[in-house]
């Protein structure tokens, strides 16, 4: 049976071998780059056949690399004899498979093509990328210095977390707001919340925490260039900051996108610089991370070395975007709208102050 489940990485050789029926002029490989045999082997011993698939040969250094790709746990059902030949026959298919593909010029299609570039990119990325140390083992002396001459960074201005109970109209927006400014208790503003508020859904979750009723997130002062929220319009945002102390509602209606808010102040994190012993993990993912992009453009200078690369500017000019696509406007959302983006002072795992006004 020609498709069967096999390892992620037998599917990664398939569509790499599809590329070795392509014409792409390509830099010779020297003898510095050639990987040393899998598993230990010696170059005779890699180059031993094992099976032959049309004009494609299956060597021992083949196998090898294919086991030594895997994850260890999955390596271990490879013990027997018997299991090592169902391994084997895997390869196989995936070479049949791939042989057949290439026949059918399956190898040609644009969007293979780009997915063999993006395997290939990501390979060469990771080879290079071999030998930089763990976070961990980054000397505390450079963590240390960083620290030292970025002291800006680990200075956190205030944090308000803004809950809001939005209304469609005017009218009943200064209704609730009478009686969301007599509320004394999270439990009481939840109620008004369910009750009113346009963006609470229609059923109430039985497991939803009234404490966090319509919670928007959290911000910085309007004078605060980091403490932006794409989820939160500038007007609330300023709105929260007039709030006196947490728990409290805002005594005025604000007006945001066409809609009417009643602003809560949910949690509020204080100022305060971060000390070093706090700050100290998320340093050693940035300074890994800068040792990855210097290996990555130096990478880049050689290989600009090696192949010609020619830009055609006017042609790019003239590139149009797809119907329904609107170009940037220069309108910073901020980093909080980067997927992954923890705010300044919410780096909890660091020792920090962790998400502000979490219950």
């Amino acid at each position: 049976m020609l498709v069967r489940r096999a390892q992620s990485s037998l599917f990664v050789a398939a569509i790499v071998a599809l590329s070795a029926g392509c014409n792409d002029k390509a830099v010779e490989p020297s003898a510095a780059d050639a990987a040393p045999p899998a598993a230990g082997l010696s170059q005779e011993q890699a180059a031993r056949t094992l099976a032959k698939v049309g004009d494609r040969v299956i060597t021992l250094g083949d196998f090898a690399a294919t086991l030594e790709r895997m994850d260890q746990f999955d390596r271990l059902r490879y013990q027997t004899k018997e299991r090592r030949k169902e391994l084997l026959d895997e390869i196989i298919d995936v070479e049949l498979l791939a042989a057949e593909a290439r026949r059918r010029g399956l190898d040609k299609q644009p969007e293979t093509e780009e997915a063999i570039r993006q395997i290939l990119r990501d390979a060469i990325l990771a080879d290079a990328r071999k030998g930089l140390p763990a976070p961990g083992e980054i000397p505390a002396t450079e963590v240390r210095a960083y620290y030292e001459a970025h002291a800006e960074e680990f200075r956190e201005p205030e944090r308000r977390r803004v809950a809001a109970i939005v209304l469609s109209d005017k009218k009943t927006a200064e209704r609730v707001l009478k009686d969301a400014t007599k509320i004394k208790t999270a439990a009481e503003w939840g109620e008004l919340f369910y009750k009113h508020s346009v963006t609470a859904a229609k059923t109430k979750d039985p497991g939803a925490s009234v404490d966090l009723a319509g919670d928007l997130g959290v911000v910085g002062a309007p004078d605060d260039p980091r403490g932006k929220n794409p989820k939160i319009p500038e007007s609330i945002r300023a709105a929260v900051f007039k709030i006196g102390s947490v728990g409290s509602v805002l005594d005025e209606i604000v007006e945001a996108d066409g809609r009417f808010y009643v602003v809560r102040m949910n949690g509020i994190t204080a100022a305060h610089n971060r000390t070093l012993p706090e700050a100290d993990r998320s340093i050693r993912v940035k300074l890994l991370q800068q040792k990855m992009q210097e290996r990555e453009k130096a990478l880049e200078a050689e290989l600009k070395k090696k192949f010609a690369v020619e830009i055609d500017d006017a042609a790019l000019a003239k590139v149009k975007l797809p119907e329904g696509v609107k170009p940037f406007e220069g309108k910073d959302p901020g980093p909080w709208a980067l997927p992954g983006y923890t705010p300044p002072g919410q780096e909890a795992a660091d020792g920090g102050a962790g998400d502000a006004g979490a219950p």
